[in-house]
């Protein structure tokens, strides 16, 4: 017996909600908040639901200029999503993020589909597009690891070099977490959307294996380039008061009144 796929009714759909609303309400009654959940969750349904009629239109339109237009605006959102821990920063650095992923993800995304894949057209959409958000997220996030990484470092004094290797050590914990357990711990949301499809679990396995390599590849490459074009990257804030805390006062020497012991009866 094999399952098919088939479109999921919408009152089936919001049974996935379920565990949500049990982390709501954890959140709720621990007292941390459910403001940014229920914001994010909100995005989460609108974005994705748009994105399903805007690829629809997308890849019946079936353009070399649109398909490259999308590619455009998500490494532009990509970009300017990684550097949200570092908002002072953010548009001085949106550059540097926007060129470290466009080499290190979009050199892998050539040699994927033009190399591995090899479709008619090269642009074809619905296998570009989808590929590219992949490369371009994974690299968002391990972008975002890395600066606040980096910045963290160098605030407390350690030495750049020493900054730059554990910026990058954090930013590839996730995906190197992810080579560890796939195929143990997980089975890979590509490779799960394939086998329920009817496709071969063996034939979704060797695509598994391009998605890892890909993942793996744009993220070290994104984030090797982001740490290098950003060596001399300051700590937040203004020269030495990046490293100052903010809770302490700053005591004026000129103020200091002498001690005198006290006199004796």
């Amino acid at each position: 017996m094999t399952f098919a796929a088939e479109v999921i009714p919408l009152e089936r759909l919001a049974l996935a909600l379920i565990p949500v609303v049990v982390v709501l309400l954890i959140l709720n009654h621990w007292a941390v908040g459910t403001k940014t959940s229920l914001m994010a969750i909100a995005r989460m349904l609108l974005q994705l639901l748009l994105l399903g009629f805007v690829l629809e239109s997308i890849f019946e339109a079936d353009s070399s200029l649109i398909v490259i237009a999308v590619l455009a605006v998500m490494l532009t959102a990509a970009s300017w999503i990684s550097l949200r821990v570092v908002v002072k920063q953010r548009t001085e650095l949106l550059g540097k993020a926007m060129l470290a992923i466009l080499v290190g993800g979009g050199v892998t995304l050539v040699v994927i589909t033009q190399g591995v894949l090899q479709p008619t057209p090269w642009y074809e959409p619905n296998l570009v597009i989808p590929l590219a958000g992949m490369i371009f997220s994974n690299c968002m996030n391990a972008v975002s690891l890395a600066v606040e990484r980096f910045q963290s470092e160098i605030g407390r004094g350690t030495d750049r070099i020493v900054s730059r290797q554990t910026a990058l050590e954090a930013a590839l914990i996730p995906i190197t977490n992810s080579l560890f357990a796939v195929g143990l711990v997980s089975i890979p949301g590509m490779m799960t959307g394939q086998v329920l499809a009817g496709v071969s679990p063996v034939i979704a396995a060797r695509y598994q294996i391009m998605v890892m390599c890909m993942m793996f590849g744009s993220t070290g490459m994104s984030v090797a380039i982001f740490l290098h074009l950003i060596r001399d990257l300051k700590p937040a804030g203004d020269g030495d008061d990046a490293l100052k805390n903010p809770e302490t006062p700053e005591i004026n020497p000129s103020s200091w009144t002498p001690w005198t012991p006290p006199s004796e009866k």
